[in-house]
């Protein structure tokens, strides 16, 4: 069996949504490379592109929560790079809100970012992917939310739970030329993990997952490597758990009196800009 080099993307155009900062940008930069062209977007451009070496990712300044401007980045790969092959779908968040009290406002927008924006840029890509001979990959950026819910997360954690129905919905109705999978992350060590873990950052918080620290944007860009690469070409409505064994359960750390290396801690981080 000859599978050639599952991580050589030398000839692929990828686009990361959310790439600009934080996972997104681990993301674009493990695409880069890999070889791929890579193409961002963010509301705004940011004073840095992700780069590898010599090499730059393209930025396009979309709101993917408007169809429109979904249909119109996926296009702009196109025009740029020819084709389309793989998408990452990672933009999205929340900061902790009351669900009793919140807007209909905030939970519309909440929605939209973490859950319809990912289905109008899937929709785009999949019009261009099932055009080409070798199709293509949708990965979208899921939360442990989706699984098991935390306080103040009412909106977000019912996206999340339908951007995993949507992933395997997705899965059944485009493949085999579109395989459609899920990464569900957990605790991820980003630039904005002080303010959200507290002043260390989230080492005390580690302490509460089995593997004993906090994922790297890089374990979510390796699972990314991986389902839109040859070795994942029969992997289709996965989905993938990138949370390092998940949480320890309480029951366990009360028995056990706290975790070994620090206290409990909040969930994820949500910021409300894209990851």
């Amino acid at each position: 069996m000859d599978i050639g080099n599952p991580i050589d993307f030398t000839g692929r155009a990828v686009i990361v949504t959310g790439g600009t900062k934080g996972i997104g940008a681990a993301i674009a930069e493990a695409f880069l490379a890999a070889g791929a062209e890579v193409l961002v977007c963010g509301r705004g451009e940011p004073p840095e592109l992700p780069v590898s070496g010599a090499r730059r990712a393209h930025f396009r300044s979309a709101d993917v929560r408007d169809p429109a401007a979904a249909a119109g980045l996926a296009d702009a790969a196109v025009r740029r790079f020819g084709r389309l092959d793989v998408l990452v779908n990672n933009a999205g968040g929340s900061p902790d809100a009351d669900a009793a009290t919140v807007s209909p406002r905030f939970v519309e927008k909440i929605v939209a970012l973490n859950l319809l924006a990912p289905f109008y840029v899937s929709q785009a890509a999949n019009r261009i992917m099932q055009g080409q001979r070798d199709g293509g990959s949708i990965v979208n950026i899921g939360s442990v939310s989706a699984h098991t819910p935390q306080p103040g997360t009412a909106a977000y954690t019912a996206a999340k739970a339908g951007l995993l129905g949507l992933t395997r919905a997705l899965a059944l109705e485009w493949a085999p030329k579109v395989r459609v999978n899920h990464v569900t992350t957990g605790l991820v060590r980003t630039q904005s993990a002080a303010s959200v873990y507290g002043e260390d950052g989230g080492t005390a918080v580690a302490g509460v997952v089995p593997m004993r620290r906090m994922a790297a944007p890089d374990d979510v860009a390796r699972a990314c490597l991986y389902l839109a690469g040859s070795l994942a070409g029969y992997v289709n409505g996965a989905d993938l758990a990138v949370h390092g064994g998940g949480e320890v359960p309480a029951r366990f750390l009360a028995a056990k009196g706290g975790p070994g290396d620090g206290g409990d801690g909040p969930g994820e981080p949500r910021p409300l800009e894209p990851r």
